[in-house]
C-alpha cells in the first residue's frame, strides 16, 4: 500500500481547523470515535496507572409540562 501525500494550498487565515477536525469527528462512526478517545487517554496515564471511571454526571432533560 503507497500512501499518497495530500497537498491543499489557502491562506492561513481563510484554514479553520477546528471546523475541519470537528466535521471529520462527526464524520467517523461512533466506535472510531471512541478508540480515539480512548488511545489518548491511554497516552496520558502513567505506567499502570487506570483511568478514573467514578465521576459520572448525569443531566435530566427539562420535563415540558
Amino acid at each position: 500500500m503507497k500512501i499518497v501525500p495530500v497537498v491543499r494550498k489557502a491562506a492561513l487565515k481563510d484554514i479553520d481547523e477546528e471546523l475541519e477536525d470537528m466535521n471529520y469527528w462527526l464524520s467517523r462512526p461512533a466506535h472510531e470515535r471512541m478508540a480515539a478517545v480512548t488511545q489518548l487517554i491511554s497516552k496520558s496515564l502513567k505506567p499502570g496507572q487506570r483511568m478514573d471511571k467514578t465521576i459520572v454526571v448525569k443531566s435530566v432533560p427539562n420535563r415540558i409540562k
